[in-house]
């Protein structure tokens, strides 16, 4: 077997570790050129090698028996919390309210609840959009909208040309 060298192995490694969870499981339906790779890549190999024996610890493993009385113990704290009556009438009310909504039939409060935040979000997004209206200046009183305009494009033309005399004269330094 032929070793690779290391920067050609980089390059014909490329993409090979996801598939050699295909040698890993059906070694006999893998692709040739996978198989023939990991013949003559040691890097290929060790990884392979590695994925086997993680495998290998996964089927010994066998998951640990929940204790006898856990479902006992459970059953016995869900009562305790049906039958507790909350303290005063924010709690009770607080508590129908919840339980209306995660254990009672929630088809008509649900859709309700989801128009009810667009409308927040939309009537909030508007507030905001109309007090941060910084995009636009104002004409001053008694001048006329035409005259503000092209004072801000003779502003943006003398910034432009500022900005190109700065170009011209890093250029020049280079």
């Amino acid at each position: 077997m032929n070793e690779l060298p290391e920067d050609r192995m980089k390059n014909e490694c490329k993409g090979m570790e996801a598939r050699l969870a295909e040698l890993l499981f059906e070694a006999e339906s893998a692709p040739v050129e996978v198989q023939t790779h990991v013949e003559g890549c040691a890097h290929c190999r060790a990884e392979l090698a590695e994925l086997r024996a993680t495998m290998n610890l996964l089927d010994e493993w066998e998951a640990p028996e929940p204790t006898p009385y856990f479902m006992t113990r459970l059953d016995a704290r869900m009562r305790e919390e049906r039958t507790t009556e909350p303290g005063g009438w924010p709690e009770r009310w607080m508590a129908r309210l919840r339980d209306r909504l995660f254990f009672g039939a929630g088809a008509n409060v649900r859709p309700l609840a989801a128009m009810a935040m667009t409308l927040l979000l939309l009537v909030g997004g508007g507030a905001y959009l109309g007090t941060t209206d910084w995009d636009q200046e104002l004409a001053p009183q008694g001048q006329a909208a035409v005259v503000h305009d092209l004072q801000t494009m003779d502003n943006n033309a003398q910034l432009l040309d500022q900005l190109e005399a700065m170009s011209n004269s890093s250029d020049d330094n280079n």
